[in-house]
């Protein structure tokens, strides 16, 4: 009985903690920082779209491109905390649910699972890059992706794992750029607190960025089946990769100058989601 008293009364306190402010305010410190890195993702890629630039337009090009600002390894350490912080949220929705009526479904709460160790990960590699490993926070993820494509391919089955990896990046790019379409962010959002001019502008940035977001994840995937379906490694693209194939089309530029714009209003809208997301 006092053992299970005792679990039972870890288990409310730890709920209570999940719920507490301090989580919520690292919630909204983990959007500001996500809105800082699509941000800085879409002005690499506008720069590359308009000037031909090598700048690596992706994670690592943002994180090398705020190292190189006056203070901007102290810049760093905020921005791998902050992301932590988002990791530490996502843990708690993956433990004890989300936010609204249906916050307690195992598929949503899976999802917050993975989007944990996903942000776990990115604050990682971050905060290394912000202690001196300049290989970790600021490596090329088109690199990245061609390695770890080489090695899935010569386990057995190789083929089939890249294509069905490829494949659920493609579903979640096309699942992220259909929510963003059908508005379903605004759920999330405490959309009386808003203005209705602020409402309509924070759902345009939603709309739009979501969906730049979702095409190029959809579009990297679409490039890792072609990697599983040719076994090329070479033909696996990370996200500087994929964004510069949009300049390579018949639109030129000008398509990759849309997209660059959509994953800046992305960033806008990640920010205000600090702002109005209810956490």
């Amino acid at each position: 009985m006092a053992t299970g008293s005792a679990t039972a009364r870890g288990q409310r306190q730890a709920r209570r903690a999940a719920n507490s402010k301090a989580v919520a305010a690292a919630a909204r410190a983990g959007f500001v920082a996500r809105g800082v890195l699509y941000a800085l993702i879409g002005v690499l890629s506008l720069r590359i779209a308009f000037s031909g630039g090598s700048g690596q337009a992706d994670r690592g090009g943002a994180v090398a491109e705020i190292a190189e600002k006056p203070f901007g390894t102290a810049l760093l350490w905020l921005l791998g905390a902050a992301l932590a912080g988002m990791a530490l949220w996502r843990l708690s929705e993956a433990a004890f649910g989300q936010a609204g009526p249906d916050g307690n479904k195992p598929g949503k709460r899976a999802t917050a699972a993975g989007r944990c160790l996903f942000y776990g990960f990115v604050a990682y590699s971050v905060l290394s890059y912000a202690a001196g490993d300049e290989g970790s926070g600021g490596g090329s993820s088109d690199r990245r992706s061609q390695d770890v494509t080489a090695k899935a391919l010569d386990w057995p089955g190789g083929q089939w794992i890249v294509g069905t990896a490829g494949a659920a990046v493609t579903a979640a790019g096309l699942w992220i750029a259909v929510r963003a379409l059908r508005r379903r962010f605004e759920k999330h959002l405490r959309t009386a607190e808003m203005s209705r001019r602020t409402r309509h502008v924070v759902s345009a940035f939603g709309v739009f960025g979501g969906t730049a977001r979702g095409i190029v994840f959809a579009t990297a995937g679409g490039f890792a089946i072609t990697a599983s379906v040719e076994h090329r490694p070479g033909r696996a693209k990370g996200v500087d990769n994929t964004l510069r194939t949009f300049a390579d089309t018949p639109a030129g530029p000008w398509l990759l100058a849309l997209i660059a714009t959509g994953l800046i209003a992305f960033g806008v809208f990640s920010c205000a989601n600090a702002r109005w997301r209810d956490v």
